[in-house]
């Protein structure tokens, strides 16, 4: 057509006029003009290196106002929808709780909730966080789990399955991670084990981690590099891995891509973002079988592991080729889990207005 005629001249002569950038305004959808709905936020998002619920709230944030909403952090009578992320009240980011969305509610009869559920008690051995995500999921109208692991962990102790309810995987910014730029290993310099965690818990897997710096120092295990990005309790002094402090954003992806093989050893994580990071920056995955969510991504492009860590790294180097062409046909995405947010936000939103 003449008008894929005319953008093709422009972008292939680099002639970026007023004219070509009128054209491109009516081309491509820019979220501009009047506002689908409003939608709330219980929590902000935080810049700098920060636990996997700040960037999804980004994220999603960005996208939600492409597909042509608003996006708020404070409840107020005109929200169509608000997204509950965490329950708890002590949080310095905390936007709004429970009982003010069962306030609201009575002045908004038209208002719906979202509860996206990301954690429970297994992940950190602590004693009170299913019976808050309990009494908090009873203002949803819909319940999003983050993997299908911790769908059926709650359902084996207060969901009921009979309720509006959907999983949705969690996905990077793929404007951040992404592929483009790492390397397949060549089988001939060491191969560059990374993992990276906020928490210094426990349950994220470092004595696992411990063992195989051990082990490298030790000369057990050949031909393999270490690298730990982010926070360790402060116990463990490395003897062969090389630390890097907390990262995010660009920098960390940078970081993951200057590596081969992702693993993680953390225990019953709801789903995590941090080996999703790796996976999409090209890192085949070597993951603890009681990982929770985690077994989910790792049982498509992953070795797993319980007590044979070693042998479970010997098999990933072996296969790694395969891996590797494997995630690149499957990576996770943050596109597919925006859309699937905003596709069950679109229908509530609708519903409601029915």
């Amino acid at each position: 057509s003449e008008a894929l005629q005319f953008a093709a001249e422009h972008v292939l002569t680099m002639k970026i006029t007023s004219k070509f950038k009128h054209f491109l305004r009516g081309a491509l959808p820019t979220g501009e003009g009047k506002k689908i709905g409003t939608i709330e936020f219980n929590m902000q998002p935080i810049d700098g290196p920060w636990g996997g619920s700040s960037p999804f709230v980004r994220q999603l944030a960005d996208y939600l106002e492409w597909r042509g909403y608003q996006v708020v952090y404070t409840l107020n009578d005109q929200v169509d929808l608000a997204v509950l992320i965490d329950p708890r009240t002590d949080l310095s980011n905390r936007g709004f709780g429970v009982d003010d969305l069962a306030t609201m509610r009575k002045k908004n009869p038209y208002l719906r909730v979202i509860h996206r559920v990301n954690e429970c008690d297994q992940r950190k051995d602590t004693n009170f966080m299913d019976e808050m995500l309990k009494a908090a999921n009873e203002v949803a109208d819909h319940t999003v789990f983050i993997s299908e692991w911790l769908r059926d962990y709650h359902a084996e102790r207060w969901f009921d399955l009979g309720r509006s309810n959907s999983v949705i995987y969690n996905g990077a910014d793929p404007r951040v991670f992404h592929p483009v730029g790492s390397k397949r290993w060549d089988r001939v310099s060491p191969l560059r084990v990374v993992t990276h965690h906020w928490s210094s818990n426990p349950l994220k897997g470092f004595a696992e981690y411990e063992a195989l710096d051990n082990a490298i120092a030790a000369g057990q295990v050949a031909d393999v590099e270490l690298y730990i990005v982010g926070r360790w309790p402060d116990s463990i002094q490395w003897k062969s891995a090389v630390s890097v402090p907390p990262l995010h954003g660009r920098e960390l992806a940078d970081q993951l891509k200057r590596c081969h093989l992702y693993i993680t050893a953390s225990r019953w994580e709801p789903c995590g973002m941090h080996h999703v990071e790796g996976a999409q920056c090209g890192l085949p995955l070597l993951y603890h079988e009681d990982g929770g969510g985690i077994v989910e991504a790792g049982q498509m492009y992953g070795i797993g592991f319980r007590e044979d860590l070693f042998v479970a790294l010997e098999r990933a180097k072996s296969s790694y080729d395969e891996l590797r062409t494997k995630l690149l046909n499957q990576t996770p995405s943050g596109d597919r889990m925006c859309m699937a947010f905003a596709d069950t936000i679109q229908q509530l939103i609708a519903e409601a207005r029915e």
